[in-house]
């Protein structure tokens, strides 16, 4: 029982990381772009995230059933997983990276699931749907192909937007465009933070409800007193979606907005002011990029980096303009960081498995 409590602690420990790490990203633009101001944005993040968290449970279902078996998803293997993920997540925030939380915690689940296997087994690589790809398991379906594809999507997305807005507004005095969108700009950030909230948040609560499930499995939460009954959550059979209880979504949506109002604004200087200087209408056009982008993923069950796909978005804003409006040297460090998160945050969660089992902590 101690064990599920320190994984949910945990887990809320990596969503409150998250907050500051990931979610800053969503509100990046509408606070370079001096639409809102911080503390304006964190509130309205905080309430979009909450209405996305509620919204469907497709990529928590793919957290929970469709990384690794869940035959190994003991407490220590997530412990270790999400320790792996939150290493890495601060590294990056100290350096002012926007990384990606998503792929961090992948990459914690594989490293600490082969650890405790002592093989690849166990990790889900493909599992092919019989009538269509988009239901399909594994690794290489909902994650090595949506990291590539995503940012290459958003980045078009981004550039085709931005041209097409170019071409419209080409005759606008600029003082109207920027009035006309800085009120626009307000829904598209707050589409941005909607979508987030149904992708990004949903990772931390199929961490939850994995816990949960697990020690629902193993008995340890079988002698609960009654009032303690709503930890109990059963494994979803095969081909079932993962049902979440409205308490975990709301936890982990409140404590998500809790990190972003901490410390979020080094992602965000990176993002808004070093990689491209945005106006309004650059902002939205990066933010309606990117939201379309987190929408469709989550519909799908797919957990893509919110990161990844706003960061694409603004580089491809920045392209349209011009290509050397964009600071070359800051996207590649961010490039660095997008292909070491899976391996290094992997590398580290098993080398805190294989201690844990050396010291006889675990299996």
């Amino acid at each position: 029982m101690t064990l599920i409590f320190i994984v949910i602690s945990m887990a809320l420990v990596f969503e409150y990381i998250n907050g500051f790490h990931d979610t800053a990203n969503s509100i990046a633009t509408v606070v370079a772009t001096r639409v809102l101001t911080p503390r304006q944005a964190v509130v309205m993040a905080a309430s979009t995230n909450l209405l996305g968290a509620l919204w469907g449970t497709a990529v928590a279902s793919t957290i929970a059933s469709g990384i690794i078996e869940q035959k190994i998803a003991s407490q220590e293997v997530l412990i270790c997983a999400l320790l792996g993920a939150i290493v890495w997540n601060l590294v990056t925030w100290l350096a002012g990276l926007p990384s990606s939380s998503s792929h961090a915690l992948v990459g914690g689940l594989v490293g600490a699931a082969v650890a405790a296997a002592g093989n690849w087994s166990v990790v889900i690589w493909s599992q092919p749907d019989a009538k269509h790809w988009y239901p399909s398991k594994g690794i290489i379906w909902k994650v090595v192909i949506p990291m590539f594809a995503s940012p290459i999507i958003g980045f078009a997305l981004g550039f085709l937007i931005m041209g097409l807005l170019y071409g419209l507004l080409r005759n606008w005095k600029p003082r109207t465009v920027n009035s006309v969108f800085g009120k626009a700009q307000l829904f598209s950030a707050m589409s941005m933070g909607l979508m987030h909230g149904t992708n990004d948040a949903q990772k931390t609560m199929g961490i939850v409800a994995l816990a949960l499930a697990s020690g629902t499995a193993e008995g340890r939460l079988a002698n609960l007193p009654h009032w303690l009954s709503f930890l109990q959550v059963e494994t979803p059979q095969p081909g079932q979606s993962l049902t979440i209880a409205v308490w975990i979504k709301v936890m982990c949506a409140l404590v998500m907005a809790a990190g972003t109002a901490a410390g979020g604004w080094r992602i965000i200087k990176t993002l808004g002011h070093k990689m491209v200087h945005l106006h309004p209408v650059n902002g939205f056009a990066a933010e309606t990029s990117s939201a379309a982008i987190i929408g469709l993923a989550s519909h799908f069950g797919i957990p893509v980096s919110t990161t990844h796909n706003i960061s694409a978005a603004i580089m491809g804003v920045g392209a349209a303009k011009r290509f050397g409006a964009l600071k070359w040297t800051i996207v590649e460090r961010m490039a660095w960081a997008w292909l070491l998160t899976i391996p290094v945050s992997g590398t580290i969660a098993y080398w805190i498995m294989k201690l844990l089992q050396f010291v006889g902590y675990a299996r």
